[in-house]
């Protein structure tokens, strides 16, 4: 199956408001009060973990016939920025499942693919990997050094991965491997099922990250993993490289909207902060320079709101799969730093100080322009496509 057409909603909008309110009240009651406890930890506790899988977290863009919520994008992302809301480390556990990494085999796996994993995936039972930045090739694919060599019907696969997400917990990897040279508009990549636990596939110990404590990210080794022939999703080896772009582009409109939530917070603790706090007896919110930095914040915050809102609907009716996505991430990710660098402006000192939510924030958003593709590939996507669809219209039919 090589399907790129967006699934459509299988939730009504009066589910998805149940849906969508539970997870609000989960956020706000359950995870926010444990925010320090998951950043000094650096790990989600267990019984969040298990709350979140009942609530359907792990599977909530995964089709209802694999045992998921089956949401569209436009529901994704009304999610997305809830999730945003708090410790990024909580959406980053089950965001692979649903993302980059599930994506690949709701879009582009065989039936049996699909069978095999979607359900166990969808429940939190297995956790997926999306294996493909190397040291040598990270948001362009084009340096990809991974080789997948076929050994009678089998595929030996052999390269080395880096900061690769949920890797140390992973029971499933989706590995890019190239095994072909590249050839004209064929890049040479296709894309396999790799169970955990397989001979010759390494873990490492997870990294110590400047921010988004508790999502663990790692290097991943493949020393001559072995795999059948059914571990090539969609059966075919044409189908890595596509499968590749689409779910970054999709999990970009995703990444939008996290930004959004956590510029959001960001906002909300800032009013908070300055209609409380006071300087010589006055609350720094009626001071005019700080409702400048809030007037800056909020435009910002809803901005982005409408621009990922926009770029979804976009992406589900097939309109512009390409260009959106990458204008909805490059702005939102963008923005959210900018309002995450003017809350710590509103806080002052305080805002420098740890178990203080905006410094948090602030170290957990710097991460959401440089995954899933940098703000700089993100414009060379923007500007090269509007040159090409141009070029295009001016074209002799």
């Amino acid at each position: 199956m090589t399907s790129t057409a967006p699934a459509t909603s299988q939730v009504s909008q009066e589910d998805f408001a149940e849906i969508l309110a539970a997870t609000r009240e989960f956020v706000r009651t359950r995870v926010i009060p444990r925010e320090n406890e998951i950043m000094e930890a650096d790990a989600i506790p267990a019984d969040l973990r298990a709350a979140a899988a009942e609530l359907g977290l792990f599977g909530f863009a995964i089709p209802q016939d694999h045992g998921g919520l089956g949401l569209d994008l436009m529901q994704d992302v009304e999610l997305a920025m809830e999730l945003g809301y708090t410790s990024l480390a909580l959406r980053s556990m089950f965001g692979t499942n649903n993302g980059i990494a599930g994506q690949v085999l709701v879009g582009y796996g065989t039936a049996a693919q699909q069978a095999a994993w979607l359900e166990r995936i969808a429940s939190g039972e297995v956790v997926a990997s999306f294996a493909l930045t190397e040291p040598g090739a990270g948001s362009n694919p084009a340096g990809l050094r991974t080789r997948a060599v076929r050994d009678g019907d089998d595929w030996v696969i052999s390269g080395s991965k880096r900061f690769i997400t949920n890797a140390p917990t992973a029971g499933l990897f989706i590995v890019f491997a190239r095994t072909r040279e590249a050839a004209g508009s064929d890049p040479g990549i296709a894309v396999f099922l790799v169970p955990a636990g397989l001979p010759g596939l390494h873990v490492g110990p997870h990294d110590r990250k400047m921010g988004q404590e508790g999502s663990w990210t790692a290097d991943v080794t493949l020393d001559s993993v072995r795999v059948g022939a059914d571990a090539l999703v969609g059966g075919s080896e044409q189908v890595g490289y596509q499968a590749a772009m689409s779910s970054l582009a999709r999990g970009r409109v995703h990444i939008a909207a996290v930004a959004v939530g956590a510029a959001r917070r960001a906002l909300d603790e800032s009013v908070a902060y300055a209609a409380t706090a006071t300087q010589g007896g006055t609350p720094i919110g009626d001071f005019q320079l700080v409702q400048a930095h809030l007037a800056d914040m909020q435009t910002g915050v809803l901005a982005g709101e409408a621009l990922v809102r926009e770029c979804a609907r976009k992406y589900q009716t097939g309109e512009d799969q390409r260009i959106s996505p990458s204008v909805a991430k490059l702005f939102c990710t963008e923005m959210a730093g900018q309002v995450a660098d003017k809350a710590i402006q509103v806080h002052g000192g305080t805002g420098y100080m740890r178990e203080v939510p905006v410094e948090r924030i602030y170290r957990d958003v710097r991460l959401l322009r440089l995954y899933e593709g940098t703000s700089e590939i993100q414009r060379l996507i923007i500007g090269g496509g509007l040159i090409r669809n141009e070029k295009r219209r001016l074209k002799p039919q």
